[in-house]
C-alpha cells in the first residue's frame, strides 16, 4: 500500500491540533470501528482489508514535504508541525481476523491510544475497510446466486479508479470469486486472472471464423471463443463448432465459448443443444453482461444453460449499494488516570453507540456446529461455557433465548499492541477459505438473498446496564 500519511480529513487534524493545544494529546482514549446495516440488503457482512490496514499502520509517519504542505495552510504551528514530525503510532488495536463474518453494531476493529494517534488513523481505517467488507460481502452474495458455479470478476474498467479496481480485485476474490481480469491485483495478491478476447479482436479479422481460427492458433488449449459479435447462433456458435473441430483434429480439446450479449437463458440453451450436437458436451459456456445476483437468480430459475459467470460493473462498484456506512465511534476516555466509559446519544436510537472496553463472543451448537447468536460484552467478563447461557434482545428484553450445548470463541484479537504488530498476516487464499468456512457455519436462512432472517446480536446483562445508565444519564430534553 502507498504511504498514507494525509489520506485523512481535515478535521481530524483540527482535533489533534485542538488536543495538543490544551494539553489533552497524551490521554488516553478507545475507539470502536464498526457499521449500523449490512450492504446490499444482505444478512451478514465479510469483513476484508485488514492486511491493508496493517500496511497503513507500519508505513504511518510524516515525510518533510507533507509538514511544509501543512505550514502553508496558517492553520497549524510549529509546535503541531513537530508533533506529526516525531509521530510513531504506539497504539494497541483488537480486531476480528479478516474474513471474518460480521453484524451491525459490533467493533471490528478496537483502537486504544492516544488522543493524538487514535484521532489521526480514523478516515484511513473507515476508507479501507467500508470499501473492501462491501466488495467482498457482494461477491458472496453473486457467488451464492451461482450455486457452485465459477464467478470471474471482471470489473476492472469500471471500477472507480485503480485503487478501487485492484483492492476490489482481491475483496471479490475474498468473497469467493475464482480469478479476476486484473493483472495488477494478480500478481500484488498472487490471484489467478484470466481473460480471452473483445469483440474488438473479432472485427479486427475479414470474417469472424478468421479471427476465430487466429485466437485458436495462438492458444490451442486455452480456446474460448466470444460468439455474440455478429449472430449468436446462426454464426458465432456455428463457427466456433467450426474451429473446434479443427482443433480436435490437431488433438487439441476446446474450453468452450462465451455470450456477452442477448436473452442469455434462450441463446444459451440453443448453444448447449448445438455444441453437444455436435460432440463437444464438455465445452463450457461462460456468461457475462451485466450480471448481479439478481439476475443470475432469474437465469437459474429458467434453467439457463450456464456453467461460468463473468460479472464486472455491477460487483466491482457494488451498484445497488455503493457504500458500506462504517463509523469509528469514541467509546472510553481517560479521566484521572481512569477508563471512563462514552456513549454518543441519538434521538434516533440505531444512532445509539455501545460504551465501554468491549468484546464479541460468538455463540455455537456443540453438535452442529452453527453459528447461533453473538453476545457483545465488557472485556473484563468472564463466561463460563459449562453453565447455561441466556441471552435477551437489547431492546425487547422479554426475547429471551438459552444455550446449555454450546462452544464459545472471542472474536477480537491482538492486530498490534503498543505499537507493534502481533497478528500473523494471511495470504488472500488463506482469507478466501475462511470466508467459505464462516459461511458455511451460517444457517441458511441467515443466507437468503431476500428478506434473509435477522441474526442475533445481543449485549451481555452487564453492557446493557451500563448502556442504560448513560442514556439515562445523558437524557434529551423533550423538543418544544
Amino acid at each position: 500500500m502507498k504511504h498514507l500519511s494525509l489520506l485523512t480529513d481535515f478535521y481530524q487534524l483540527t482535533m489533534m491540533n485542538g488536543y495538543l493545544k490544551n494539553d489533552m494529546m497524551e490521554e488516553e482514549v478507545v475507539f470502536d470501528l464498526f457499521f449500523r446495516e449490512n450492504p446490499c440488503h444482505s444478512g451478514y457482512t465479510i469483513v476484508a482489508g485488514i492486511e491493508q490496514i496493517i500496511d497503513y499502520i507500519e508505513n504511518l509517519k510524516f515525510y518533510e514535504d507533507e509538514l511544509a504542505y501543512l505550514s502553508s495552510l496558517g492553520t497549524f504551528g510549529e509546535d503541531f508541525i513537530d508533533a506529526l514530525r516525531n509521530f510513531t503510532f504506539k497504539g494497541t488495536i483488537h480486531g476480528v481476523e479478516e474474513g471474518t463474518i460480521m453484524f451491525p453494531h459490533e467493533p471490528i476493529l478496537r483502537v486504544k491510544g492516544t488522543c493524538f494517534e487514535t484521532q489521526l488513523i480514523e478516515t484511513a481505517l473507515l476508507n479501507v475497510m467500508n470499501h473492501q467488507s462491501l466488495i467482498a460481502t457482494k461477491a458472496a452474495r453473486i457467488v451464492t446466486a451461482a450455486k457452485g458455479d465459477p464467478v470471474f470478476e471482471f470489473g476492472l474498467r469500471r471500477a472507480q479508479g485503480p485503487d478501487a479496481g485492484v483492492y476490489g480485485a482481491r475483496a471479490a476474490v475474498i468473497g469467493g470469486c475464482v480469478s479476476t481480469s486484473n493483472v495488477l491485483a494478480g500478481m500484488k495478491f498472487n490471484l489467478s486472472v484470466m481473460g480471452t478476447q473483445a469483440h474488438s479482436w473479432i472485427q479486427k479479422f475479414p470474417s469472424e471464423l478468421e479471427a476465430f481460427r487466429a485466437y485458436a492458433k495462438a492458444y490451442p488449449d486455452e480456446c474460448l471463443l466470444l460468439v455474440d459479435t455478429y449472430n449468436t447462433l446462426e454464426a458465432g456458435v456455428p463457427n466456433a463448432i467450426q474451429v473446434f473441430k479443427e482443433l480436435r483434429a490437431r488433438g487439441h480439446e476446446p474450453k468452450g465459448i462465451r455470450i456477452d450479449s442477448g436473452d442469455i437463458a434462450y441463446l444459451s440453451k440453443q448453444a448447449r443443444n448445438m455444441l453437444d450436437a455436435a460432440g463437444f458436451s464438455k465445452a463450457t459456456i461462460v456468461a457475462s453482461s451485466d450480471l448481479d445476483e439478481d439476475t443470475i437468480t432469474a437465469l437459474k430459475d429458467q434453467q439457463a444453460q450456464i456453467d461460468g459467470w463473468g460479472v464486472g460493473t455491477n460487483l466491482i462498484t457494488s451498484k445497488d449499494c455503493p457504500a458500506l456506512g462504517g463509523v469509528y465511534k469514541l467509546s472510553a476516555a481517560e479521566q484521572k488516570g481512569e477508563l471512563i466509559p462514552k456513549i454518543k446519544i441519538s434521538n434516533n436510537p440505531e444512532k445509539i453507540t455501545n460504551p465501554g472496553f468491549k468484546n464479541i463472543y460468538r455463540i455455537y451448537d456443540r453438535k452442529t456446529q452453527t453459528a447461533q447468536a453473538d453476545l457483545i460484552t465488557l472485556e473484563h467478563e468472564v463466561l463460563d461455557e459449562s453453565q447455561p447461557l441466556t441471552i435477551f434482545h437489547p431492546i425487547y428484553t422479554w426475547k429471551q433465548t438459552t444455550f446449555s450445548d454450546y462452544r464459545l470463541k472471542k472474536l477480537l484479537t491482538p492486530i498490534f499492541v503498543e505499537g507493534k504488530l502481533v497478528y500473523r498476516r494471511r495470504s488472500t487464499q488463506e482469507i478466501k477459505e475462511k470466508v467459505s468456512k464462516e459461511l458455511a457455519s451460517l444457517w441458511p436462512e441467515y443466507k437468503r438473498l431476500t428478506r434473509p432472517q435477522i441474526y442475533k446480536v445481543d449485549l451481555s446483562e452487564a453492557l446493557w446496564q451500563l448502556k442504560q445508565n448513560l442514556v439515562n444519564e445523558n437524557k434529551i430534553p423533550p423538543q418544544k
